[in-house]
């Protein structure tokens, strides 16, 4: 094929491109979506470790495109809602606390704490509506050590490990939750923990499907709250590390078979947030009547000085 008819072929190509482009884009059209509002529902995250009293903070749920943040949260708790709870021996009515000052509100059981091996029934009424709800706190299953290793080439930053043996039956789930208890110090002879209360990191769950009877090493880096603007939780090098000098306060969970696949199906959400290419997925609780999730948690606690 001479030059001539190649050129030629290259033109009607780019002629023929154009026209596609220019007949693509004469058949835009602009589409306006009206969503409707969706039903506002009570949602309920709810906890009773071994030996803590139960308690729960109520909620509504908000439209997909409402602002969100800590004043408009304070406007969607549910208050004056009743609520009681029983383990199978008593009931307790929950008390109902509010702290304006730390946008703090909950419902708190002064009576009932939790024993392992025991079901726990809530039921709540508020706003007219009445959700119910059901858990079961199974014994705690302790690790078999715990320690802090560096990552890599890091001298000074690394994550908390730990060593587990699984019982050689099924069915069993488990959530790790740590914090760090040594201080920051201030310019002032004060200081605070560095972390005020156990953090889960994301692929803080799993089962022991692939691992029943089996005993392993796992290793877990350091969570964060949503919105921290502590200096080591941003763009740092500190960021999802324990340092070198940590003390760290390990908090192993087991629960049962509802609260893990709540807590699986919303880190998942979680992780996939923004991803144009992810499907929303329902993340389905064990309140009925309502959203959200209500657990019962076996507990064992370890301690790592990251040395």
């Amino acid at each position: 094929m001479d030059k001539t008819r190649i050129k030629r072929y290259n033109f009607l190509w780019v002629i023929g491109v154009s026209l596609l482009f220019l007949f693509m884009s004469s058949c835009e059209k602009n589409i306006s979506i009206n969503i409707p509002e969706s039903e506002s529902k009570i949602v309920v995250e709810g906890y009773i470790y071994e030996d803590t009293n139960a308690y729960i903070f109520l909620t509504k749920s908000s439209p997909f495109f409402n602002e969100f943040n800590a004043s408009t949260l304070w406007q969607y708790m549910v208050r004056g809602a009743t609520i009681t709870i029983s383990d199978g021996f008593s009931t307790d009515t929950m008390v109902e606390i509010e702290v304006p000052e730390l946008f703090l509100h909950f419902y708190y059981s002064p009576d009932i704490k939790g024993v392992t091996g025991r079901s726990y029934s809530l039921r709540i009424e508020a706003d007219g509506q009445v959700l119910t709800a059901t858990t079961y706190l199974p014994p705690a299953l302790p690790l078999d050590s715990v320690w802090w290793k560096p990552d890599g080439n890091k001298d000074s930053l690394g994550f908390a490990w730990a060593h587990m043996t699984d019982p050689d039956t099924l069915g069993n789930y488990y959530r790790w939750f740590a914090k760090r208890t040594n201080h920051y110090t201030y310019g002032k002879d004060i200081g605070e923990q560095k972390d005020t209360i156990f953090i889960a990191p994301l692929g803080s769950t799993f089962e022991d499907k692939f691992i029943n009877g089996k005993s392993f090493e796992f290793g877990y880096n350091r969570g964060q709250l949503a919105n921290s603007n502590k200096e080591d939780d941003g763009i740092s090098d500190e960021r999802g590390y324990f340092k070198r000098g940590d003390t760290i306060v390990v908090r192993w969970c087991t629960y049962d078979q509802a609260n893990y696949q709540f807590w699986r199906d919303a880190e998942s959400q979680y992780s996939s947030n923004g991803n144009p290419f992810s499907n929303p997925a329902p993340i389905n609780g064990n309140i009925e009547g309502g959203l959200g999730i209500f657990g019962g948690y076996g507990v064992s606690y370890d301690t790592i000085i990251a040395r």
